[in-house]
Protein backbone atom coordinates (compact mmCIF):
# COMPACT_ATOMS: atom_id res chain seq x y z
CA UNK A 1 0.00 0.00 0.00
CA UNK A 2 1.40 3.40 -1.01
CA UNK A 3 1.35 6.23 1.49
CA UNK A 4 -0.99 9.11 0.69
CA UNK A 5 0.58 12.39 -0.38
CA UNK A 6 -0.63 15.99 -0.43
CA UNK A 7 0.81 19.20 -1.83
CA UNK A 8 1.87 22.26 0.14
CA UNK A 9 1.66 25.77 -1.28
CA UNK A 10 4.57 27.05 0.87
CA UNK A 11 7.67 24.99 0.02
CA UNK A 12 9.74 27.36 2.21
CA UNK A 13 8.60 25.45 5.30
CA UNK A 14 10.82 22.49 4.43
CA UNK A 15 13.86 24.60 5.39
CA UNK A 16 12.81 24.97 9.01
CA UNK A 17 10.53 22.12 10.14
CA UNK A 18 12.18 19.37 12.17
CA UNK A 19 11.45 15.68 12.83
CA UNK A 20 9.40 15.22 15.99
CA UNK A 21 7.35 18.38 15.51
CA UNK A 22 3.57 18.23 15.23
CA UNK A 23 1.57 18.88 12.08
CA UNK A 24 -2.19 19.55 12.10
CA UNK A 25 -4.39 19.55 9.00
CA UNK A 26 -7.91 20.87 8.36
CA UNK A 27 -8.44 22.73 11.66
CA UNK A 28 -6.84 19.89 13.60
CA UNK A 29 -9.15 17.13 12.33
CA UNK A 30 -6.05 15.25 11.18
CA UNK A 31 -2.93 15.31 13.33
CA UNK A 32 0.50 13.80 12.97
CA UNK A 33 4.19 13.92 13.80
CA UNK A 34 6.91 14.78 11.28
CA UNK A 35 9.28 11.81 11.00
CA UNK A 36 11.70 13.03 8.32
CA UNK A 37 12.30 16.11 6.17
CA UNK A 38 14.12 16.60 2.87
CA UNK A 39 14.46 19.52 0.46
CA UNK A 40 11.00 19.12 -1.07
CA UNK A 41 9.00 16.70 1.08
CA UNK A 42 8.36 15.50 4.59
CA UNK A 43 7.19 12.14 5.89
CA UNK A 44 4.42 12.35 8.48
CA UNK A 45 3.05 9.68 10.80
CA UNK A 46 -0.68 10.27 11.30
CA UNK A 47 -1.52 10.01 14.99
CA UNK A 48 -4.96 11.66 15.13
CA UNK A 49 -7.99 10.84 12.98
CA UNK A 50 -11.42 9.31 13.34
CA UNK A 51 -11.56 5.53 13.62
CA UNK A 52 -13.05 5.16 10.16
CA UNK A 53 -10.53 7.51 8.59
CA UNK A 54 -10.78 11.07 7.29
CA UNK A 55 -11.49 12.49 3.87
CA UNK A 56 -9.22 15.46 3.14
CA UNK A 57 -10.63 17.96 0.64
CA UNK A 58 -8.56 20.48 -1.32
CA UNK A 59 -7.45 23.88 0.01
CA UNK A 60 -7.41 22.85 3.67
CA UNK A 61 -5.06 24.54 6.11
CA UNK A 62 -1.87 23.12 7.61
CA UNK A 63 -0.66 24.19 11.06
CA UNK A 64 2.82 23.62 12.44
CA UNK A 65 2.49 24.75 16.08
CA UNK A 66 5.94 23.56 17.21
CA UNK A 67 7.91 24.88 14.25
CA UNK A 68 9.79 28.20 14.18
CA UNK A 69 8.93 29.10 10.61
CA UNK A 70 11.06 31.59 8.70
CA UNK A 71 8.56 33.02 6.24
CA UNK A 72 8.16 36.46 4.78
CA UNK A 73 5.22 38.39 6.18
CA UNK A 74 3.98 38.89 2.61
CA UNK A 75 4.50 36.51 -0.30
CA UNK A 76 5.22 37.76 -3.83
CA UNK A 77 1.59 36.96 -4.67
CA UNK A 78 0.37 38.98 -1.66
CA UNK A 79 2.37 42.00 -2.81
CA UNK A 80 0.96 41.68 -6.31
CA UNK A 81 -2.61 41.42 -4.96
CA UNK A 82 -2.14 44.58 -2.88
CA UNK A 83 -2.39 46.65 -6.07
CA UNK A 84 -5.99 45.46 -6.49
CA UNK A 85 -6.77 45.70 -2.76
CA UNK A 86 -5.84 49.36 -2.42
CA UNK A 87 -8.07 50.26 -5.36
CA UNK A 88 -11.17 48.33 -4.33
CA UNK A 89 -11.14 47.61 -0.57
CA UNK A 90 -11.49 49.59 2.65
CA UNK A 91 -9.18 47.35 4.65
CA UNK A 92 -6.70 44.52 4.30
CA UNK A 93 -6.32 41.54 6.65
CA UNK A 94 -2.81 40.41 7.57
CA UNK A 95 -2.96 36.65 8.16
CA UNK A 96 -0.58 34.47 10.17
CA UNK A 97 1.41 37.46 11.41
CA UNK A 98 4.33 36.46 13.65
CA UNK A 99 6.52 39.51 14.25
CA UNK A 100 6.42 43.32 14.11
CA UNK A 101 8.53 43.09 10.95
CA UNK A 102 5.58 41.42 9.16
CA UNK A 103 3.44 44.50 9.88
CA UNK A 104 6.24 46.89 8.92
CA UNK A 105 6.53 45.12 5.55
CA UNK A 106 2.82 45.63 4.85
CA UNK A 107 3.02 49.27 5.96
CA UNK A 108 6.01 49.79 3.66
CA UNK A 109 4.13 48.46 0.63
CA UNK A 110 1.00 50.44 1.45
CA UNK A 111 3.13 53.58 1.59
CA UNK A 112 4.70 52.66 -1.76
CA UNK A 113 1.20 52.39 -3.22
CA UNK A 114 0.20 55.69 -1.57
CA UNK A 115 -2.42 53.87 0.50
CA UNK A 116 -1.20 54.46 4.07
CA UNK A 117 -4.76 55.22 5.16
CA UNK A 118 -6.08 51.80 4.13
CA UNK A 119 -7.38 49.94 7.17
CA UNK A 120 -5.30 47.03 8.50
CA UNK A 121 -6.82 44.11 10.39
CA UNK A 122 -4.27 42.10 12.33
CA UNK A 123 -5.35 38.46 12.48
CA UNK A 124 -4.13 36.78 15.66
CA UNK A 125 -4.16 33.09 14.79
CA UNK A 126 -0.81 31.61 15.85
CA UNK A 127 0.96 30.99 19.13
CA UNK A 128 3.87 33.17 17.97
CA UNK A 129 1.51 36.08 17.29
CA UNK A 130 0.04 35.75 20.78
CA UNK A 131 3.50 35.62 22.36
CA UNK A 132 4.51 38.78 20.46
CA UNK A 133 1.18 40.58 20.80
CA UNK A 134 2.32 43.73 22.71
CA UNK A 135 5.02 44.42 20.12
CA UNK A 136 2.61 43.71 17.28
CA UNK A 137 0.07 46.20 18.63
CA UNK A 138 2.67 48.96 19.09
CA UNK A 139 3.77 48.51 15.46
CA UNK A 140 0.20 48.33 14.21
CA UNK A 141 -0.62 51.65 15.88
CA UNK A 142 1.75 53.45 13.49
CA UNK A 143 -1.06 53.16 10.92
CA UNK A 144 -4.13 55.41 11.25
CA UNK A 145 -6.95 52.86 10.84
CA UNK A 146 -6.37 49.48 12.46
CA UNK A 147 -8.06 46.63 14.28
CA UNK A 148 -7.51 43.11 15.63
CA UNK A 149 -9.23 39.86 14.73
CA UNK A 150 -9.27 36.97 17.20
CA UNK A 151 -9.09 34.20 14.60
CA UNK A 152 -10.16 31.45 16.97
CA UNK A 153 -10.11 28.57 14.49
CA UNK A 154 -6.37 28.50 13.86
CA UNK A 155 -5.62 29.90 17.31
CA UNK A 156 -7.30 26.91 18.95
CA UNK A 157 -5.44 24.48 16.71
CA UNK A 158 -2.09 26.18 17.36
CA UNK A 159 -2.44 26.63 21.13
CA UNK A 160 -4.84 23.85 22.10
CA UNK A 161 -8.59 24.11 22.59
CA UNK A 162 -8.20 24.01 26.38
CA UNK A 163 -6.27 27.32 26.21
CA UNK A 164 -8.58 29.16 23.78
CA UNK A 165 -10.89 30.79 26.36
CA UNK A 166 -7.93 32.17 28.31
CA UNK A 167 -6.14 33.43 25.20
CA UNK A 168 -9.14 35.27 23.79
CA UNK A 169 -9.65 36.96 27.17
CA UNK A 170 -6.08 38.22 27.21
CA UNK A 171 -6.29 39.44 23.60
CA UNK A 172 -9.45 41.37 24.49
CA UNK A 173 -7.69 42.95 27.49
CA UNK A 174 -4.67 44.07 25.45
CA UNK A 175 -6.75 45.36 22.55
CA UNK A 176 -8.94 47.39 24.91
CA UNK A 177 -5.87 48.85 26.61
CA UNK A 178 -4.59 49.90 23.18
CA UNK A 179 -8.03 51.33 22.22
CA UNK A 180 -8.20 48.97 19.25
CA UNK A 181 -11.46 47.52 17.87
CA UNK A 182 -11.73 43.74 17.90
CA UNK A 183 -13.41 41.29 15.52
CA UNK A 184 -14.75 38.16 17.29
CA UNK A 185 -14.26 35.52 14.61
CA UNK A 186 -14.52 31.90 13.54
CA UNK A 187 -17.47 29.50 13.83
CA UNK A 188 -19.87 31.92 15.53
CA UNK A 189 -23.36 30.36 15.17
CA UNK A 190 -21.82 27.85 12.77
CA UNK A 191 -24.50 25.21 13.35
CA UNK A 192 -27.32 27.69 12.77
CA UNK A 193 -25.70 29.11 9.64
CA UNK A 194 -25.03 25.73 8.04
CA UNK A 195 -27.74 23.45 9.45
CA UNK A 196 -30.49 25.82 10.60
CA UNK A 197 -30.24 24.89 14.28
CA UNK A 198 -27.79 26.35 16.83
CA UNK A 199 -26.41 24.54 19.84
CA UNK A 200 -26.78 26.00 23.31
CA UNK A 201 -23.02 26.55 23.41
CA UNK A 202 -23.22 28.55 20.18
CA UNK A 203 -25.79 30.93 21.64
CA UNK A 204 -23.58 31.58 24.68
CA UNK A 205 -20.56 32.07 22.45
CA UNK A 206 -22.42 34.57 20.27
CA UNK A 207 -23.48 36.50 23.37
CA UNK A 208 -19.82 36.77 24.42
CA UNK A 209 -19.18 38.58 21.16
CA UNK A 210 -20.75 41.72 22.64
CA UNK A 211 -17.36 42.44 24.20
CA UNK A 212 -15.92 43.05 20.74
CA UNK A 213 -16.78 45.74 18.19
CA UNK A 214 -17.58 43.27 15.42
CA UNK A 215 -18.61 39.62 15.08
CA UNK A 216 -17.81 37.60 11.97
CA UNK A 217 -20.17 34.95 10.60
CA UNK A 218 -19.17 32.28 8.10
CA UNK A 219 -21.29 31.54 5.05
CA UNK A 220 -24.02 28.91 5.13
CA UNK A 221 -27.41 27.98 3.72
CA UNK A 222 -29.12 29.71 6.68
CA UNK A 223 -26.89 32.77 6.90
CA UNK A 224 -29.80 35.26 6.86
CA UNK A 225 -31.38 33.56 9.87
CA UNK A 226 -27.98 33.51 11.57
CA UNK A 227 -27.56 37.27 11.04
CA UNK A 228 -31.03 37.98 12.47
CA UNK A 229 -30.36 35.75 15.49
CA UNK A 230 -26.98 37.35 16.13
CA UNK A 231 -28.50 40.83 15.87
CA UNK A 232 -31.15 39.89 18.42
CA UNK A 233 -28.59 38.37 20.83
CA UNK A 234 -26.26 41.36 20.66
CA UNK A 235 -29.09 43.87 21.13
CA UNK A 236 -30.18 42.01 24.25
CA UNK A 237 -26.63 41.77 25.60
CA UNK A 238 -25.47 45.33 24.96
CA UNK A 239 -27.17 46.66 28.08
CA UNK A 240 -25.51 43.94 30.20
CA UNK A 241 -21.94 44.31 29.00
CA UNK A 242 -19.64 47.10 27.84
CA UNK A 243 -16.44 45.62 26.44
CA UNK A 244 -14.93 43.73 29.40
CA UNK A 245 -17.10 45.44 32.03
CA UNK A 246 -20.38 44.07 33.36
CA UNK A 247 -23.00 46.83 33.69
CA UNK A 248 -25.11 45.03 36.34
CA UNK A 249 -28.37 46.39 34.99
CA UNK A 250 -31.73 45.57 36.52
CA UNK A 251 -32.87 42.06 35.67
CA UNK A 252 -36.06 41.60 33.65
CA UNK A 253 -37.82 39.01 31.54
Amino acid sequence: MRAASIACSLPEIFRTVQPGERILIDDGRIGGVIRSVSKNKMVVEITQAREGGEKLLSNKGINLPDSRLELDGLTKQDIEHLKFVVQHADMVGLSFVRSPEDIELLQKHLKRLKAEKLGIILKIETRTAFDNLPGLLFTLLRSPTVGVMIARGDLAVECGYERLAELQEEILWLAEAAHLPVIWATQVLEGLSKNGKPSRAEITDAAMGVRAECVMLNKGAHIVEAIKTLDDILHRMQSHQRKKNSLLRRLHW
